[in-house]
């Protein structure tokens, strides 16, 4: 055995604090950058539309006041790209894309990030997989290389797959015992029954134990290309130097993705109810309807007619009936989702078993009657002040503005739209509230599934109803 002198272990603690300190002090100046807030309205923002000399696009907004950029990226494809009898595929590959690339391993890599106090992560949806990169400017070389290596030559090695396996499956267990998790993946496959989105975007238990290192490498090289990526850039870099960075960073991948193709499509199974019996002392229950895609003309109206509805908080109607006025729930709220290829408005409640009929039959009347009669003059007029005076605090740091422009980017918007979308919302009439109301809510359409030990409720499927023209 190796001896080490007093001296020389003293000196390794001293080191080792001194790395500690060192990191912390790094990660407190990069989360104080990451948090500070920009001088300039959203409106004000000189986003450029750049080309790097190997031709590809990125959105940058130069902030040359704080050391530091943030960049946002996306590959359009998701989860709703993972082959059959492989769900999950594309979440164990995010969960994977910094476990080790090129030479370094899983160990060495999450060492090199945090000696330079770099912030790395990957996402999926349904529709794209996501990755985010913030670092310092006088580490961005080093924490350019390490992106680069990440995106281009994940190792997928063996160990690291067994451990991040056990993560995930762990996960599912924990998901398959949690009723408000167990609501939403059953809405979905009910609402989605027979297309992609239907499938868990986690996997199972079955499936995940299944995916090898051969499935997580053919799918990194079937969706990482570069005819499907969109990237935003903010902070402390010029056009040429984003240029030359991403020819380095994403130069090397595919031209063309290998996508498989998907349909657009509408919730079916509408106006049914389930219940998936679990016991708990409270039940969920998550409720939907179709809606207009992001770019139909009446999607603006939609989200503040969802806002006077469930997506206002306190204020919402839904909020006022179930849970001020009767005390039946802590929380109800409901939501505008769009996707790539549908679209729905969706919510949730949770309350005590003996209070989820009422409860949905509150939320059903609601729904009824802002169909049938819209929202208020002052409501409107209410959601539509506070949707404008809040849209400046999305873009008040460098990464908030990251993201908000990558959505921008995927929905297929250009820069100006920062600057009209809030005349876009004033820009709403009363009519134009009623009209939208009366095409998308449809209380009689409603895809209802409850999960607990619900008195009074079963599943059940009504007559058949007509569905509303939701576009």
């Amino acid at each position: 055995m190796k001896m080490i002198s007093s001296a020389a272990a003293a000196d390794r603690a001293g080191a080792m604090i001194d790395n500690a300190i060192r990191l912390t002090l790094g990660v407190a100046i990069l989360a104080l950058f990451l948090g500070i807030t920009l001088t300039r309205p959203a409106s004000a923002m000189n986003i450029q539309t750049i080309k790097s000399p190997g031709g590809i696009e990125a959105w940058l907004v130069e902030e040359h006041g704080v050391p530091l950029m943030a960049l946002r990226y996306a590959f359009v494809g998701g989860n709703s790209q993972d082959p059959a009898g492989k769900d999950g595929v594309a979440n164990f590959l995010t969960a994977m894309m910094d476990e080790g690339a090129g030479d370094l391993n899983s160990e060495e890599f999450q060492e090199r990030m945090e000696d330079i106090s770099m912030r790395m992560s990957y996402d999926d949806s349904k529709d794209a997989l996501y990755g985010s990169m913030e670092t310092l400017t006088v580490n961005r070389d080093k924490a350019v290389e390490l992106l680069r290596l990440s995106v281009q030559k994940p190792r997928f090695d063996k160990d690291a797959i067994d451990r991040i396996r056990q993560q995930l499956l762990a996960n599912i267990t924990y998901s398959d015992k949690d009723p408000e998790k167990v609501a939403m993946k059953t809405w979905y496959a009910k609402a989605f029954e027979g297309h992609p989105y239907a499938r868990p975007s986690n996997g199972t238990a079955a499936t995940i134990a299944d995916i090898t290192h051969d499935d997580l490498a053919a799918f990194h090289k079937r969706t990482f290309a570069k005819d499907n990526l969109k990237i935003v850039a903010v902070g402390d870099i010029t056009a040429a130097e984003l240029g030359q960075m991403l020819d380095y960073v994403f130069g090397a991948l595919p031209a063309k993705a290998d996508l498989l193709a998907v349909e657009k499509t509408m919730p079916v199974n509408v106006g049914t109810q389930s219940v998936v019996e679990m016991n708990v002392p409270q039940s969920v229950a998550v409720f939907g309807l179709g809606a207009m895609l992001r770019k139909d003309p009446d999607f603006m109206a939609g989200f503040v007619v969802n806002h006077i509805l469930g997506g206002g908080g306190f204020s919402a109607k839904l909020m006022e009936e179930v849970r001020e006025k009767r005390g039946l729930a802590y929380s109800v709220y409901s939501y505008l989702q769009p996707f790539q290829h549908a679209s729905i408005l969706a919510g949730s409640v949770a309350t005590k078993n003996e209070s989820m009929a009422e409860s949905l039959q509150i939320i059903r009347a609601e729904l009824k009657k802002m169909a049938d009669n819209g929202p208020s003059d002052a409501d409107l007029k209410a959601a539509k002040d506070y949707l404008t005076g809040s849209y400046a605090l999305r873009f008040d740091t460098n990464s908030k503005i990251a993201t908000q422009l990558l959505g921008l980017l995927q929905d297929d918007f250009g820069p100006d739209y920062v600057e009209t979308r809030n005349k876009q919302v004033e820009a709403i009439t009363v009519e134009d509230a009623k009209r939208v109301a009366k095409r998308m809510l449809d209380s009689n359409g409603l895809i209802v599934t409850v999960v607990g030990k619900p008195v009074g409720l079963k599943a059940a499927t009504p007559a058949p109803v007509s569905a509303p023209d939701r576009g």
